[in-house]
């Protein structure tokens, strides 16, 4: 089934199943709680891969195993309210992605199993003691986020040769985006650019950043977060108008605008994450999986949006590029 059709069907799935149906199907089979980050636009393609590694594993949706999706949209005040609703549905296991999200999830059970599908610094988020030995019932997969933030640097120094001053704008309640934005801070600074910081807590706070960046900075460096995802056609219109290149950490950031993307591969740790469940269905433990690290990393050029900021892209880079939008 091709991916565009499957992420459509997964969608209508989601909103046509009545949810007494599905609260009488959970019950009978083992249940999987899926808190996603996002919306079915942001993050639908990314749960497809989960749910077709899923299918490829021998689970079959509806057949062998429930389950059941709900979107945050970016918001945190969502996230503990789903996580509750998951306890209440007595799920087998709750997948979800970002500190935040896996944070809720902790708080609302120290027993369901909870795999995250891809999260900055988990240990330093508290959500696991070890990458090693997570123990508790949290285990899942590192985005590895602050070890790319010099590389990303060094990235849009080669896109924005005149690059001295840069912008962050960072979702305050994301604690790997801010601990994100520290370590771009410290590699500024050794590359000797001046930086401004704008700490963003909702949607409206977006347009007022670039306001405040206005004249400040010569490009914007965007830490990953659910809440920019699910905006991320407001940033780059506004970030088109400032002619203020960006530097991302996925591939959806630039295909909606974005100038260039340097990360994991969402898709493919989406996929991995789904190992995870396949083992801890068949009873193996949180505790005893350790948490692992990427191991395929995409760099996105938008040639259009370089063309539409006056930017030349240097033909060695985009020889190294996975993918060049134009």
């Amino acid at each position: 089934m091709k991916r565009r059709a499957f992420i459509s069907l997964l969608g209508a799935a989601a909103v046509a199943w009545p949810l007494a149906a599905r609260a009488q199907q959970a019950g009978k089979l083992p249940t999987i709680g899926f808190l996603v980050s996002g919306t079915p636009s942001s993050h639908g393609q990314w749960v497809a891969t989960f749910a077709q590694r899923l299918h490829e594993l021998g689970w079959i949706e509806g057949r062998t195993v429930a389950i059941e999706y709900r979107w945050a949209e970016g918001r945190s005040e969502r996230s503990a309210q789903i996580a509750a609703e998951f306890v209440r549905l007595k799920v087998g296991v709750i997948v979800t992605s970002t500190p935040a999200n896996v944070a809720a999830a902790k708080q609302a059970t120290s027993v369901i199993p909870i795999v995250f599908a891809a999260a900055g610094d988990p240990v330093g988020s508290g959500l696991v003691a070890s990458l090693v030995r997570p123990g508790g019932n949290v285990t899942g997969l590192s985005m590895q986020t602050t070890d790319l933030a010099g590389k990303r640097l060094e990235l849009l120094r080669e896109v924005v040769p005149g690059l001295r001053r840069l912008a962050i704008m960072a979702y305050v309640g994301n604690h790997g985006a801010m601990l994100e934005m520290t370590e771009v801070q410290a590699a500024a600074r050794t590359l000797g650019l001046d930086v401004v910081t704008f700490e963003i807590r909702r949607a409206e706070d977006i347009a007022p950043a670039f306001e405040a960046f206005k004249g400040r900075a010569d490009a914007l460096y965007v830490p990953p977060d659910p809440l920019i995802t699910s905006n991320r056609v407001r940033i780059h219109t506004l970030a088109l108008r400032a002619q203020m290149p960006t530097m991302h950490g996925f591939r959806e950031l630039v295909e909606a605008g974005g100038l260039i993307s340097y990360g994991p591969n969402q898709p493919d740790l989406y996929r991995r994450a789904a190992d995870y469940v396949d083992k801890i269905l068949r009873g193996a433990k949180p505790a005893d999986l350790p948490v692992e690290q990427p191991t395929k990393f995409d760099l996105i050029v938008n040639l259009t949006t370089a063309k539409a900021l006056g930017l030349d892209v240097p033909p060695t880079l985009l020889a190294r590029a996975d993918e060049v939008i134009e």
